[in-house]
């Protein structure tokens, strides 16, 4: 069944990739109608997160972001599948990185970097980094459940040479690559929530407290490794702009769970500033009422 799927979608998928952006972003948009006024795809979940984080915004401000959103998801959609054959000039002409050189500088200092960004605007073309470092790029993702689609994934954010290795593979791979004196840069989607357990850290996101994952902190405390924000913005359709912030060179320094929260507070500058951009049919405060003492 999962490989008869598989085959049913995925001349889809191709076609997509092979259009040209100004028809690429027609389909979007037919999509959006679909998928907004016709199925209603989580409209509930979004609205509701909406209304939790923004109790302030009248109904029209809520109606005007998440149909913006909507908009902007079925953009997302089909760009990811665009990536299977976009060239490398496409993609850094579409997602510019703003200051390489913080790149080199970071890279100069011999210290692998954590590399920690949200669901926000494109993170799927942050694939494009690996055309920029010298070092090792690998990215931090959840293995799906089909595997026919779990190799797709791969191989289509692996079209720079940036290895995808699963939450499971994280610490024994940058481990094992320290001790050789491998230098990586290793991204880390860390925004969204995790499984809960006594041990799991509840944060403030959006002055709502929810559990966080700590993953990308705890593996830069054990290795002593620098860790930097990837800042992206949307600056028009299909184009975006990424600026790397370094958090710190030294993350023994912090508290349990500063880099954490200080994180977060990154990912919300973003969202108040431009929160149609936010992946918010993602259920990410879903555990708010559950917190264990």
């Amino acid at each position: 069944m999962q490989f008869l799927i598989y085959i049913l979608v995925y001349p889809f998928l191709w076609f997509i990739s092979v259009l040209p952006f100004r028809l690429l972003y027609i389909l979007s948009d037919i999509v959006f109608i679909l998928l907004y006024y016709i199925i209603g795809y989580r409209k509930k979940v979004v609205t509701e997160n909406l209304k939790l984080v923004f109790p302030y915004k009248s109904k029209q401000e809520i109606h005007f972001i998440r149909t913006t959103f909507y908009r902007h998801l079925c953009d997302m959609f089909l760009e990811m599948a665009k990536t299977m054959n976009i060239s490398k000039k496409e993609i850094k002409n579409r997602f510019h990185i703003v200051n390489t050189d913080e790149l080199k500088r970071l890279e100069s200092l011999n210290k692998s970097v954590i590399l920690m960004f949200g669901h926000y605007a494109s993170w799927e073309w942050a694939i494009e980094i690996q055309n920029h470092i010298a070092f090792e790029g690998y990215g931090v993702y959840k293995k799906l459940s089909n595997p026919y689609f779990d190799r797709l994934v791969r191989n289509i954010r692996s079209k720079f040479k940036t290895t995808l290795i699963s939450t499971k593979e994280t610490i024994s791979t940058v481990t094992n690559n320290e001790s050789q004196g491998v230098k990586s840069v290793v991204a880390f989607l860390s925004d969204q929530s995790p499984r809960l357990s006594k041990e799991v850290y509840w944060g403030k996101f959006m002055d709502v407290r929810v559990p966080c994952f700590t993953g990308a902190e705890r593996l830069a405390k054990k290795l002593n490794l620098t860790i930097a924000y990837l800042k992206v913005k949307k600056v028009k359709r299909g184009y975006y702009k990424a600026e790397i912030i370094t958090l710190t060179e030294t993350p023994k320094k912090f508290k349990d769970y500063e880099l954490t929260d200080l994180f977060l507070r990154e990912v919300e500058k973003q969202i108040y500033e431009a929160p149609e951009y936010y992946f918010w049919t993602h259920k990410r405060w879903k555990h708010k009422d559950k917190i264990q003492y």
